[in-house]
């Protein structure tokens, strides 16, 4: 796990825990909000709603009354009147703030409306009552005179103001409701918007956390697998074909050195004899030949144990430079070594020298005409052993033609070669060398473009 992966999956992680919180957060604020709706919405505050009705219905009541006693002066209906003007008095008293001690402050400016309104009534129904009054002590006329008149007008204009309060207390209580459904609608819409954007956040960032974790965890892991199973199957090839090829090689071994020794006899006997020593030259070249196929078979199937040391890996560029440069000029390739760092590197000098020369000499045969080949070292971190390890890259790099893809699927094959005079040999015994260092033989390439080998070799401790 590298550290930018690593800083990715926590700021998601980090992501996402703070959504939650926050989602929580609203929820829990929404939801106290309209548990203090809840607390509002009691049996008292429900009864309060029906205040003005219930107050006309009993002024209509002792109104009656009054109007009966008018009509008729019977000391009952004083007395019915006395009795239920007594009652609304007490049940507008119960809901003054003035008088009822226990009344906690208006929640919000409809609930101090309402009580000013009630204050208001108390006050008018006081008036309302020495009203009554004034109407009870005229004495009943035999006609209804002026004062009585005067009177009884006065008393119906204070009906009529409790009447036009008990109105505005109505609409006082219906703008209460209206305030206190939209208070519970806006809370409900925090709540939900609460919920739907932290689900939909929450969903966005679970979905990235996913992405990133099959980009750069699961995706990679394919990968490795693939090419573990891949280098797996070929090792086991290799090994198969490592076996057979070392008997083989043998056995080709002992006659083609008999076969050697009697060309040099018959070579003493037919001196003087031009087509016969032609053709003793051309059988010996052969049999040079077949003798390095059988080494590059031998070394194939059962490399050599490096030695390792710590050597420069730009040194050892410098010496393979020196060697090959010549050589690759009379084609018209040159051959440089970039400036790099001093990389010193474990490893059998001449068995990597020897694998660079043959990927030199690939390079070189695979560029037309003019080109250049150039070798480099860098430094880099990369997964060797299944772990990661500061290793040294010793690049060739040319400008040929590139390798189709046809034949890059096959291109570490034992015996599979383009060449007329190959073996097929070379990458496949490069890369087991490069194997036997604990590192690897990677290469990059684009047709037409070139084509750059990288070996892969581990550090020594003292520079990693």
């Amino acid at each position: 796990m590298n550290s930018v992966f690593r800083a990715r999956l926590l700021f998601l992680l980090g992501a996402i825990v703070l959504v939650a919180a926050l989602t929580l957060w609203g929820v829990q604020n929404s939801w106290n909000r309209i548990g203090q709706l809840e607390d509002r919405l009691t049996a008292s505050r429900l009864k309060s709603f029906f205040l003005a009705d219930d107050f006309q219905s009993r002024l209509l009541e002792v109104n009656n009354s009054i109007l009966r006693y008018a009509a008729w002066r019977e000391p009952a209906v004083w007395e019915k009147f006395a009795q239920d003007s007594d009652d609304l008095n007490h049940w507008i008293d119960q809901y003054d703030t003035r008088l009822n001690k226990d009344a906690g402050p208006p929640a919000n400016s409809d609930r101090d409306r309402e009580q000013q309104l009630i204050a208001q009534l108390n006050d008018a129904f006081d008036e309302y009552i020495r009203a009554a009054q004034a109407v009870r002590t005229n004495p009943p006329p035999a006609r209804l005179a002026a004062e009585a008149s005067t009177e009884f007008s006065e008393f119906e204009r204070q009906s009529q103001h409790l009447l036009d309060l008990r109105s505005e207390l109505a609409k006082a209580h219906r703008d209460a409701q209206e305030a206190f459904i939209k208070e519970v609608n806006r809370s409900l819409a925090i709540l939900r918007t609460s919920l739907f954007a932290g689900v939909v956040l929450l969903l966005l960032l679970v979905a990235a956390l996913g992405v990133v974790l099959y980009r750069d965890l699961i995706a990679p892991l394919r990968t490795k697998l693939v090419r573990s199973e891949e280098l797996l199957l070929r090792q086991e090839k290799l090994a198969t074909l490592g076996t057979l090829a070392a008997g083989i090689a043998h056995e080709i071994r002992n006659p083609l050195t008999s076969v050697k020794a009697r060309l040099y006899t018959l070579g003493k006997h037919i001196q003087g004899n031009e087509a016969g020593a032609a053709d003793a030259a051309i059988i010996a070249n052969e049999i040079t030949r077949l003798e390095r196929i059988v080494q590059d078979v031998l070394q194939f199937a059962r490399p050599s144990e490096p030695q390792l040391k710590a050597v420069c890996a730009h040194e050892l560029l410098r010496e393979v430079q020196t060697l090959m440069a010549a050589t690759l000029e009379k084609d018209g390739v040159q051959l440089i070594v970039e400036a790099g760092p001093e990389l010193p590197v474990s490893m059998d000098a001449a068995l990597i020298k020897q694998v660079l020369i043959n990927l030199v000499r690939n390079a070189g045969e695979a560029i037309d005409g003019a080109g250049t080949v150039t070798l480099r070292a860098r430094r880099d971190q990369v997964a060797l052993l299944g772990q990661q390890r500061a290793v040294a890259i010793l690049e060739v790099s040319d400008t040929g033609r590139g390798i189709p893809p046809e034949v890059e699927k096959r291109l570490f094959d034992p015996f599979f070669t383009t060449k007329e005079a190959g073996t097929g040999l070379g990458l496949s015994i490069a890369a087991r060398v490069v194997e036997k260092h604990g590192g690897a033989l990677q290469y990059q390439t684009q047709v037409g473009r070139g084509t750059t080998f990288g070996i892969v070799l581990p550090l020594t401790r003292t520079s990693g």
